[in-house]
C-alpha cells in the first residue's frame, strides 16, 4: 500500500508539472498568434527553424512543423530535423524529472536534426512534400491587450463558470502541495520553478477570456492531455515497480542494455506520446543509460507525425525509417562509449 501511494504522488507530481507547463505553452501560442510557425527561410536556415519548433515541449512545434511540409514550406530533411529535435508531451516530463540533462539532451538533439535534416536533402534531393495540405496547428483569434482591464476580469468572475472555478482549484491545490512538501521535497530547479510557474498559470486561468479558457485550457489540455498524461505515468511507474521490486529484474535490464536499445527504438515508431514514457522514467530511476533515453527521444515524436499519416503513409513511413536509423546509429555509439 504505501508503495501504490508513493507511485500515485509521483505520477500526480508529474502530471501536474505537465500540465502547468502545456498551460503557459497553450497560451504563449496563442497571443503570438503562432508566429514561430510561420517561419520560412532558406533551405540552410530551414534546419535551425525546424529544430527549434522540435525542442519546444509538447506537440505545437511538430505540428507546425508538418504543417509548413505538407504546404512546401520545408523540406524533407527539416522535418526529420523537427522530429529528431521533438520528444513530444515526454520533454515535459522529462524537465520535471531531472531539468539539467533534459536540456542537454535537447540541445544534443537540435543539432543532431540539423546534421540529420542536411543529410537527408542531400539524399532525397528530389522527394517533394505531400500532395494535399494537412491541419496539424489550428491557431485561434489573438488575445488583445485590450481585453486585460479592471472590468472585463470583474465581469468573468461575476459569472464564474465551472471550468475556470475547476482549473483554479486544481492550481492552487497543486500549489500548495508543492509549496508544503506533500509530493517530496524538491530541490534545485524544480524547487524554484514550479511554483513560480504554477503562479503564472493561476493568473492567466483568472484573466484569460472564457472561449480561450474553454478551448484552449480546458477542452485541449485538460479533457485531452492531463487524464491521458496521468494514466501513462501511473502505468510506467507500476511496470517499473513490478520490473525491480517484485520481479527483482533490474539487474537483467541492466545486462541487457542493447535489447532494450533496439526495444526503445522501435517502441518510437508508434505515434503517440505515452509508451515512450517508460523508458523516461526506467532512466530516471537509473535502470537504463542515457543511450536509451537518447534513442527513444530521437525515434519517437509523441503524436506531432499523426497529420501527416493522415496525408501520406509513405512519407510518415519515410520520415519514421530515417530517424530510426539516425536512432539506432546515435544510440549504439553512445552506448559503446559506456553511456
Amino acid at each position: 500500500m504505501h508503495s501504490l501511494i508513493a507511485i500515485i504522488k509521483e505520477a500526480s507530481f508529474v502530471s501536474v508539472f505537465v500540465i502547468v507547463m502545456m498551460l503557459l505553452i497553450e497560451y504563449i501560442n496563442v497571443v503570438t498568434q503562432g508566429k514561430i510557425a510561420n517561419l520560412k527561410s532558406t533551405r540552410l536556415k530551414q534546419y535551425t527553424i525546424a529544430v527549434i519548433l522540435g525542442i519546444i515541449p509538447g506537440c505545437l512545434g511538430g505540428f507546425a512543423s508538418a504543417a509548413m511540409y505538407a504546404h512546401g514550406a520545408i523540406s524533407l530533411g527539416a522535418i526529420v530535423a523537427t522530429m529528431i529535435a521533438t520528444s513530444g508531451d515526454e520533454a515535459f516530463v522529462m524537465f520535471a524529472l531531472f531539468p539539467a540533462v533534459a536540456f542537454a539532451l535537447h540541445i544534443g538533439l537540435a543539432l543532431i536534426g540539423i546534421v540529420a535534416g542536411y543529410c537527408t536533402d542531400l539524399i532525397f534531393k528530389k522527394h517533394g512534400p505531400v500532395e494535399h495540405c494537412c491541419d496539424g496547428l489550428v491557431i485561434h483569434d489573438e488575445i488583445p491587450f485590450s481585453h486585460y482591464t479592471p472590468g472585463n476580469i470583474i465581469s468573468l468572475w461575476k459569472n464564474l463558470s465551472l471550468s475556470r472555478a475547476s482549473l483554479m482549484s486544481l492550481l492552487l491545490v497543486a500549489l500548495l502541495m508543492v509549496i508544503t512538501g506533500f509530493f517530496h521535497q524538491e530541490e534545485g530547479f524544480v524547487k524554484i520553478a514550479l511554483p513560480v510557474i504554477i503562479s503564472i498559470a493561476i493568473i492567466i486561468v483568472a484573466i484569460v477570456p472564457e472561449h480561450f479558457l474553454q478551448e484552449h485550457l480546458w477542452e485541449h489540455v485538460i479533457k485531452k492531455h492531463f487524464i491521458r498524461i496521468f494514466l501513462w505515468t501511473l502505468l510506467a511507474l507500476i511496470v517499473i515497480h513490478l520490473l525491480v521490486d517484485v520481479l527483482h529484474l533490474d539487474a537483467l535490464i541492466h545486462n541487457a542494455q542493447w535489447i532494450v536499445l533496439v526495444i526503445a527504438a522501435l517502441v518510437g515508431i508508434i505515434p503517440e506520446s505515452g509508451p515512450h514514457l517508460l523508458f523516461v522514467m526506467m532512466f530516471a530511476k537509473g535502470m537504463v543509460p542515457l543511450s536509451v533515453l537518447v534513442t527513444s527521444s530521437i525515434v519517437q515524436d509523441g503524436h506531432a507525425m499523426l497529420p501527416l499519416l493522415a496525408q501520406s503513409r509513405k512519407d510518415f513511413l519515410l520520415i519514421k525509417c530515417i530517424n530510426l536509423i539516425v536512432g539506432l546509429i546515435v544510440g549504439s555509439i553512445i552506448m559503446l562509449t559506456g553511456n
